[in-house]
């Protein structure tokens, strides 16, 4: 059997940000590094390239958005997503995802969520995934509810969150996370998480000493959760820093698609792809796992 550099499993886990930057060249050159990422031999990996509404203009005269998949967030106001989404559909780019914070933390989520769902009908129409950023505090299962029942409505909705950030309390400690993962395997909602991950297993921080999350960590509890595993189990697959634990899971489901988590939002690339080769779990190779390994055509190529 003909195993593929990157596992389904692993298959567009990673977008690159730009949300981040000041636009100008700083903008045109993290639309180049995200091409030369998807074109390397790890590009299986990679999901889509996330701009902020407010660049969409720049990004559309540039011309780099050609072909591109887009993910949009919304730093302009929700109203003025589905202008975005034309933006860039005009400029060639294929905008599959809008992405809205819709409370601060401690504020109620729901009204925000309500009035999201309200632009998610015109985004639906245009077949844009619409995911709600939601603060992991108070009111955050209702707004889950709400989610959920739209979801079941068939519209393409999913929640986002945080996972880190400038302060400590903005690190889901592992049980808060692993019951949000419940909540959301129990609800049938999926999430994306665009802050807080970076590398494969969970550490700390060498200059902060915050405590952050794992790649490995988050999808080994996704896939226990999706299993049926109770919160106290889901918590010890967070919190875990064995990698032989980690590594067993993800190896056993590597056909498998991803349940529950979409992607995450990334500015370092080169870090998860150098932990998931160090962990064997990504090869530049393609490798028959009953026989020697096979080169892939070039070092670029994406089987």
């Amino acid at each position: 059997m003909i195993v593929a550099p990157i596992p389904a499993l692993l298959a567009h886990l990673v977008d690159s940000a730009t949300t981040d930057l000041d636009g100008g060249d700083r903008l045109s050159d993290a639309i180049d590094e995200h091409r030369n990422h998807v074109s390397a031999w790890y590009g299986e990996l990679m999901g889509l390239l996330v701009v902020r509404a407010s660049d969409a203009p720049e990004v559309a005269k540039s011309g780099a958005a050609d072909g591109l998949p887009v993910a949009l967030v919304a730093d302009t106001g929700i109203e003025r997503l589905v202008d975005a989404v034309t933006t860039l559909r005009r400029a060639g780019a294929s905008v599959q995802r809008a992405e809205a914070a819709v409370a601060k933390r401690g504020e109620d989520p729901v009204p925000g969520i309500r009035h999201l769902l309200r632009a998610a009908q015109r985004l639906g129409d245009a077949g844009v995934a619409v995911h709600a950023e939601i603060p992991l505090s108070g009111g955050l299962h209702d707004a889950l509810d709400l989610l959920a029942a739209a979801a079941s409505a068939t519209r393409p909705v999913a929640a986002t969150f945080r996972l880190g950030g400038l302060a400590g309390e903005l690190f889901p400690p592992p049980p808060v996370l692993a019951g949000v993962i419940c909540a959301c395997r129990d609800r049938g909602l999926r999430f994306s998480v665009n802050a807080g991950l970076d590398r494969a297993l969970r550490h700390n921080d060498h200059e902060t000493g915050f405590a952050h999350h794992g790649v490995l960590n988050v999808l080994g509890a996704c896939l226990a959760a999706s299993l049926g595993a109770a919160q106290a189990a889901v918590a010890d697959r967070l919190a875990t820093n064995d990698p032989l634990l980690l590594t067993e899971a993800v190896v056993g489901a590597r056909d498998s698609a991803r349940p529950l988590w979409t992607a995450y939002t990334s500015t370092r690339v080169d870090d998860i792809v150098h932990d998931l080769t160090l962990y064997d779990l990504v090869s530049r190779e393609r490798r028959d796992v009953d026989g020697p390994e096979l080169s892939t055509a070039s070092d670029n190529a994406v089987s």
